[in-house]
């Protein structure tokens, strides 16, 4: 050791040892502050996001779970995903139209390691989250308008439940065609509801067609062709619903994470149309706007919220793009939206 080091090191007259230990001590203070406040921010980071997921989790509950079993869902999901000390959920309030809002916080007494020094044994912690749930689709209703072609086909819409990977069927549209007609063929259109094995029939339009010498004096609803060698065609639907009053093929969706409609036309190219499949949906028809290529249509968002839509499908006889006037397919469907469990309508607010 230098010389100079064991003389100030074994001096007893100066007082600059005494004066550097009292220095020091701030200085250790500061700097197991910051410690302290370094580990207070990460575990309130890490508070923020188990708080945030738990409020995110408690939205897919079922509407009739009370406030007190969200609370302990809450708290279950908050220390499943590292959250420490307690939530609490504040609010949960959903409107007459289905919104919902929450308001969760959660508070942590954190141990501290150096500010004990000075007689702070713990720093509290808190976070606070805020999420808000717009309506989603709960009940479909399919009713078909008019379906023509020289083909055979079905429309099915599947639904996957949620924490389910099977889709089911729960609604089909069958077209048989009649067998006459030119330049349009026209048949008869069957809708049916499924429920597991149960098929139900709720309407039926049968479409007739027949040559006539004048269209003069024909009802404004009949659909009046000429063909190529000046054949005059008349054609007449009769649409029949089960029962009398029913609007349609009626559809709970409110279980369903996942929704899509598949068409099935066997003499078809391409002979399976999906609207999740990017590669045939821009075959449908959404209130007279075909879809883009390359799209996977959410049905969820296709069909709007106390309101109807009108669609139709090309069935593969004509290349896409193309106008509407194209389609074969055509049916209305109108959706009501309450409040749901579809996490994708959750967003985080606070």
């Amino acid at each position: 050791m230098p010389l100079s080091a064991r003389k100030f090191l074994n001096s007893v007259s100066g007082s600059f040892a005494p004066m550097l230990a009292i220095l020091l001590m701030p200085m250790v203070a500061a700097l197991g502050f910051s410690i302290d406040y370094t580990s207070a921010v990460s575990t309130r980071a890490s508070m923020q996001n188990a708080l945030d997921a738990a409020s995110l989790s408690i939205t897919t509950l079922e509407t009739t779970t009370t406030l007190a079993d969200r609370q302990v869902k809450l708290q279950e999901a908050y220390l499943a995903n590292g959250g420490q000390g307690t939530a609490k959920l504040d609010s949960f309030v959903v409107a007459t139209d289905g919104a919902a809002s929450i308001k969760a916080s959660a508070g942590f007494a954190m141990p501290t390691s150096f500010m004990q020094i000075v007689k702070i044994n713990t720093v509290q912690v808190g976070v606070a989250s805020a999420v808000t749930k717009r309506p989603a689709l709960v009940e479909a209703t399919f009713k078909v308008d008019k379906i023509s072609g020289y083909w055979n086909k079905t429309m099915t819409l599947y639904g996957t439940k949620f924490g389910d990977t099977l889709a089911n069927k729960l609604m089909k549209l069958d077209y048989t065609y009649n067998g006459y007609g030119d330049p349009k063929g026209y048949g008869t259109a069957s809708v049916y509801t499924i429920n597991g094995t149960t098929t139900t029939l709720v309407q039926q339009q049968v479409c007739t067609t027949a040559t006539v010498l004048s269209f003069y004096g024909l009802p404004s609803t009949t659909i009046t062709q000429t063909d190529s060698y000046g054949r005059k065609y008349a054609t007449t639907c009769v649409s029949t619903m089960y029962p009398a009053t029913s609007a349609g093929a009626v559809i709970d969706v409110s279980q369903m994470d996942q929704l899509y409609l598949r068409m099935d036309v066997p003499s078809g190219n391409p002979s399976v149309l999906k609207s999740n499949d990017p590669a045939t949906s821009n075959r449908l028809y959404a209130d007279g706007v075909e879809i883009a290529n390359g799209e996977t249509v959410d049905i969820f968002t296709l069909v709007p919220c106390g309101q109807s839509s009108k669609q139709a499908w090309e069935d593969g006889g004509n290349p896409v793009p193309a106008a509407i006037s194209n389609a074969d397919f055509f049916y209305t469907v109108t959706g009501k939206c309450a409040f749901n469990k579809r996490p994708s309508e959750t967003v985080l607010t606070q």
